[in-house]
Formats: structure tokens, sequence, C-alpha cells
């Protein structure tokens, strides 16, 4: 008798290895992804949230930390206290948070953040480094 892979794979056990394996070895795929660039005198970082309501974005510096905080709903979860049954659960749900080593040479008070698509997209000015003339004073 052959089993054919889908009915392998469809298993409950096969599901709670795959789930447990996930959580074990989910290191970069269970945070939000990121791409950091510098474009002539500014510095960007986009931050893939997709799904996330804008609402629930919360974005902080703290010293040269920057901290974003996002939050994933489940989809019919808590409207009108319907119940829902899942059927396939593969996307993260529930909190996110990511933080980013910021170099002291971006100005973080002029720090702009926009939500599009699915993508927060922050911009940070870099701070001007002007090399300067040092006098020499005789004594």
């Amino acid at each position: 008798m052959l089993l054919s892979t889908p009915a392998v794979l469809t298993t409950p056990t096969v599901r709670d290895l795959e789930r447990l394996t996930a959580r074990v070895y989910a290191t970069r795929e269970s945070g939000a992804r990121l791409d950091a660039y510098r474009r002539d005198d500014t510095f960007f970082i986009d931050i893939d949230l997709p799904g996330i309501d804008p609402a629930t974005i919360d974005i902080t510096v703290d010293g040269k930390v920057l901290t974003v905080r996002a939050e994933r709903k489940r989809a019919g979860a808590g409207a009108g206290g319907e119940d829902v049954r899942l059927l396939v659960a593969e996307r993260p749900m529930g909190n996110f948070s990511r933080q980013v080593q910021l170099s002291e040479k971006l100005d973080v008070d002029r720090l702009e953040a926009r939500h599009d698509n699915g993508v927060l997209t922050l911009r940070i000015p870099v701070l001007e480094q002007k090399p300067r003339k040092i006098e020499l004073v005789s004594a």
C-alpha cells in the first residue's frame, strides 16, 4: 500500500511537529522583516507589516534604540463575539516588536514615519558631519 504525500502531511502529528519546528527555528521569520538603506543625506528603514492596522503601530526612540511595536489580530476574532473555526492558521498573529540600534549620526528628533500598502517607512535625516578646523593656541 502506498501513502500519498498529501495524506502524510496532513496528519495532526505532522502538523504539530511543523508548528513546534517553526517556533524553535523561527528567528527572522517570526518578526517583522526590514530593509535599511541610505539615500543622499537620509537614512531609511522599511519594515514589512502586512495586515497590521496602522492604529496599532507604536514607534519609540529611547536614546539610540528605535523600537517598533504593532499588533495583528485574526480576522473575525472579537468582532461581535463570533466563534471562528480556523481551518488553517499559518500567519503569525499577536504583538510584534522590532528594535534597531541607531547611529549617533542620525537626527532622531526629525524622524518621520509613513505607512503605505503594509510597509512602514521610517525616514531619518543624517546629521551634517562637516570637518572643522581646530585652532592651535600657543602657550
